[in-house]
Formats: C-alpha cells, structure tokens, sequence
C-alpha cells in the first residue's frame, strides 16, 4: 500500500500518499495505543472477491500487473490495456484522473492489499475473534463505482466486505455510516436496492456542487431497498461551518435513532477524516465512535478513507482507536453542549426526518427538537423518562 504513488513522487500535488498510513501507523505507536491492539495480518483480495462489487473487466484492469495481463484474454479487457489508457498528467505521471494517480508497477498490488486487509478483520470482528478494530488502509475506496474509479478510489473495499460478509457468513444486517466529507456514490450505487444494508452517509452536499455531486437527501434507495438509504447532506457551505455540534446533532436525531431500529449484525464505517478540516473536530470522531459501539454488540470496523492533513488525520485516529478500545476519551468542551446546531444543519436534518420518517418511527419525534442544544436534549430526554 506503500507503493501506490504517482511516478513523479511530488506529494505536495498528489496529498493521497503513503505518509497518510504511515503517519497514523506513528502516532498510534507513539501513543502506546498500538501495544493495546492485536494486529491482523493483511493479505491481497482474490479477484474473485473484488468482482462481488466491481465488474470483470473493471476487477482486470485495475487488479492486475502489466504482466499478469499480457497472459489473459484480450477479450475480458475489451481491448489491450496500456498505459495509453490513462491520463497523462500534468506532474508526467498518469492516472484516471489528477487526483486517482495510477503505477503501473504497485498500484494493483496496492488496491488489492487494502481490500484484502479489510476483509480479514471484518471478518474477525464478524466471528467474534476480535471484538473491533480499525483498518489503516489505502488507497481510499467508497467513491468507487462498479465499472468507475475516481476520487482516488479503485475498489470500494467497504461494500466488498459488506458483500462477502453477507455471501459467507451470513450476516443478516450490515449499516454501513459514512463520515468522510464527501459523498461515497459507489458505496450508494452498490446497496440502492439492499434492505440487509443501512447505509448513512453524513457529508457535504451543497445542493450537488460538492464532489461528487451525489447524495440528495431525496435518493432513498430503490425497490426492496426504499428507506435504507440516508443522506444527511450538509448544505450552504462552511460559513457557519458544521462541526461538532451539528454531527452530534445528527446523530442524536437520525442515526442513532434509526440504526438501533435497525438493529444491525455489524457496523461497518468509511472513516474519512476530511471533515476535520475546517468541520469536526478530531476528537468528535472519537466521541461518534463510541456511540456506534452501542450498537451490534460493539462489532464495530472502521476503515481509513480520505484525509490529507496528516496531523488532523493522526488526531482523528489515536481518538477512534483510544474508543475502541474503550478507554476514557477526553471530554467534549462544556460550551459544545449549550451551543444550538446551526440554522443550516438545521434545515437539513429536518429534511431527512421529512423524508425518512415515512420509513422510521424512530425519526418522528425529533422533528421538533433538531433544533436544541444537545444540554437541552438531555433534559427532554430525562424529563421524557420521568413521566
């Protein structure tokens, strides 16, 4: 995973690089947290698993070496697959794109590695051997489409492992919450139809000018899978800016409302980390951490996605891994919980309980209370039980 870079090896245009992993992999170690962990040892996904989620010749292109696919059947490639096709890039590397920077000689080595290492502990955590865990992994993968890669991912290594957990092990029911800023249109695309699969995404939205520009609060899902898709999409940008409060908010209001009606087997989490610029703080994604290990008996995985500001990324993780492991988190700022959500979160969150409360019980009766102070919550909540 360490190999996958633009052949220009200039980081400072290309910010989805090995420091990422390598910096997390650092700050866990010098903080103690890593002794408390088992480590899982990784493994390259089968192109068989791979293909549970991502079409053959899409599974082909991207997952095999120049010579490994000089020796299959042109007609699966739908063509010779050459450098040529790729972007040349401005930096003289190529790619899918400026951002989804492609090597031919480790980038397949390297998509394969983060999807593999997902499955292995997904799996652990499913059979009980660990009880959690975080996979530090790259490149990210939730952008990733069946037959299309962009925004750096290649394979979308959350929905192969929610796909394979439902083909082998059987779980029953998977949510999947989606934290990174930006919308995760394949992990969408590949659950629309789904009702085994919950799947949240909290993100930035701005009426479709954000990349990717998916996500409407409107895209519910389709045929069996109506409901169990929710988009709280963040709209009219970062002034005021949605930070902690605002996700505590949702949380408070729609996710966790809705996930415990649910009831899930496992909960998977694309952990991006690019809400931290500018948005959440590290230290709330340790808090909505913890609140999702009340669910599933605590069978919780999170899976590294985008971030690239490495000490907010670094941050972000020692306070995940320290909730995982059930150690005491440093408390949230007392004037968090007096502050109100603001009008723009607001008004977004009221529109997904518009909208999914037609599909959630759950939901309905935060309707008026979106706007409180999460203090003033608490107090509806405990003179709610009193009476």
């Amino acid at each position: 995973m360490l190999k996958h870079q633009c052949t220009c090896g200039n980081t400072t245009i290309h910010p989805e690089h090995a420091g990422r992993i390598q910096s997390i992999w650092s700050r866990l170690q010098e903080t103690g947290l890593l002794g408390k962990c088992e480590r899982i040892r990784g493994r390259k996904a089968t192109l068989e698993e791979i293909q549970t989620v991502h079409s053959e010749h899409h599974t082909l292109l991207y997952g095999t070496s120049p010579l490994n696919r000089q020796k299959l059947d042109s007609k699966k490639l739908l063509g010779p697959i050459t450098p040529k096709t790729y972007a040349v890039l401005p930096c003289g590397g190529i790619g899918v794109d400026s951002d989804t920077v492609w090597n031919e000689l480790h980038s397949s080595s390297a998509v394969r590695t983060a999807v593999g290492c997902l499955l292995e502990l997904a799996f652990k955590v499913a059979a009980g051997e660990v009880k959690n865990g975080f996979a530090v992994i790259r490149p990210p993968g939730h952008h990733a489409e069946e037959s299309t890669a962009m925004g750096f991912c290649f394979f979308n290594s959350v929905a192969i492992s929610a796909k394979l957990l439902q083909q082998r092990l059987s779980v029953g029911r998977i949510l999947i919450v989606d934290w990174d800023i930006h919308h995760g249109n394949g992990t969408q695309q590949a659950f629309y139809s789904d009702p085994h699969v919950l799947y949240i995404s909290l993100h930035r939205y701005d009426d479709g000018n954000f990349f990717p520009g998916s996500g409407a609060p409107e895209e519910v899902g389709s045929g069996l899978g109506v409901g169990y898709n929710i988009n709280i999409a963040w709209t009219g940008g970062v002034d005021p800016p949605i930070g902690d409060v605002e996700y505590l908010t949702a949380f408070r209001t729609v996710v966790m409302p809705i996930a415990n009606e649910f009831c899930p087997d496992l909960v998977l989490v694309s952990a991006g980390f690019d809400a931290v610029e500018g948005h959440l703080s590290p230290l709330g994604f340790g808090h909505l951490t913890k609140q999702l290990m009340m669910l599933a008996g605590g069978r919780v995985v999170l899976a590294l996605e985008g971030g690239h500001d490495l000490t907010a990324i670094c941050d972000a993780s020692e306070a995940c891994v320290t909730a995982l492991l059930g150690l005491e988190l440093e408390p949230l700022d007392p004037a968090l919980l007096q502050q109100k959500p603001n009008v723009n979160a607001v008004a977004t969150l009221e529109k997904v309980i518009e909208i999914h409360s037609r599909h959630w019980g759950s939901v309905r009766r935060f309707a008026a209370a979106v706007g409180r102070s999460l203090l003033e919550a608490q107090r509806g909540d405990t003179e709610e039980a009193e009476t």
